[in-house]
């Protein structure tokens, strides 16, 4: 039987297949009845659901992360589709194909890698060249480099999403090295490829994108600092200066203790890297979000989290913005 994916599900159609449980809220209804909010997910998106029969049934059978088997009826709810849930069981995690449920990157991955080693075998600095080295000779870390996501949600949220993010952001810093004089380009490029390192333990991926424990318990800046650690411990008469400053630019990319980085950037190249990760991220997450929403409107629904509606324009559709996601490949 054919997989019904979130992206091609219509309102009225009836609803019987395998999903990820990616969220689950018990609310009430002004009655004081509770019911359930979901969220529902496989690789091709995401779409909410609601149970308003058998909740205490099915709040007890399912836990938020669970593959589930889900039936029911999708419907139009203020103009965004949602299924209303009739019954909802667990899956057997073994019985089920992965790739149905992680969605990847549409660029080819060897290419990206490539490309990313090229760029750090462009530094003048044999101390940096030899980190690099010692991290691209890592089998499990060059594994998951080319595997992990960015992010759980918002952007680069799919298998090959880190690296895509990486490789976009070092070929962005190095334009920008270019541009401004006294721009120590291969710390910006290294500091740049290094930031989100600790993505590659902080998530887990298997058939759905969550944070791992160690993820929960650290973070991904924590842990990056200690993967440099163990790598600079390898490398014979590395520059203490530079490795400090290459620390700092993983603990301060995120800008400020409000985002999460425990001290702001204090280098040029450290606010060039905060800035280039913003423009990066907000870009891609944007443009997910056009490429999932109904195409045939000229605005989008409103976004939550950047409060505002994005115009399409006429002609742009969720079809035209993929493309220009896919033709960067190229750039």
């Amino acid at each position: 039987m054919k997989k019904q994916y979130v992206n091609e599900l219509k309102a009225g159609e009836t609803v019987s297949d395998i999903f990820v449980l990616a969220e689950k809220a018990v609310a009430q209804k002004r009655d004081g009845e509770n019911f359930l909010n979901l969220t529902i997910c496989d690789k091709s998106g995401r779409i909410k659901g609601v149970v308003w029969d058998n909740v205490s049934d099915i709040n007890g059978l399912v836990a938020s992360g669970d593959i589930v088997f889900v039936e029911g009826t999708v419907n139009e709810y203020k103009g965004v589709l949602q299924i209303v849930v009739k019954s909802m069981n667990p899956y057997s995690v073994e019985s089920i194909n992965p790739a149905d449920f992680v969605p990847s990157t549409h660029r080819n991955i060897e290419v990206m890698f490539e490309r990313l080693v090229d760029l750090a075998s462009s530094f003048e600095a044999d101390h940096l060249k030899a980190l690099f080295q010692a991290f691209w000779e890592d089998e499990v870390f060059v594994r998951s480099f080319k595997t992990a996501p960015a992010a759980k949600k918002v952007h680069h949220a799919y298998i090959g999403g880190l690296l895509e993010h990486t490789l976009s952001m070092v070929s962005l810093a190095d334009k920008i090295a270019k541009h401004y004089s006294g721009v120590d380009r291969d710390m910006l490029l290294a500091g740049t490829i290094l930031h989100d390192i600790g993505k590659t333990r902080e998530f887990e991926y298997t058939y759905r994108i969550d944070y791992s424990d160690e993820g929960r318990l650290l973070n991904h800046i924590v842990i990056g600092v200690q993967m440099l650690e163990e790598k600079l411990k390898t490398i014979a008469g590395f520059p203490e200066e530079r490795a400090v400053l290459l620390k700092h630019m993983i603990v301060s990319h995120h800008g400020s203790k409000e985002f999460g980085s425990p001290e702001p950037p204090k280098t040029v190249e450290a606010v060039l890297l905060n800035y280039v990760d913003e423009i990066d991220s907000k870009i891609n997450g944007i443009r997910e979000f056009i490429s999932q929403e109904d195409s045939k409107e000229m605005w989008t629904p409103y976004h939550r989290l950047w409060e505002r509606h994005f115009y399409r324009g006429k002609g742009i559709d969720g079809e035209m913005t993929r493309a220009h996601m896919q033709a960067r490949d190229k750039d």
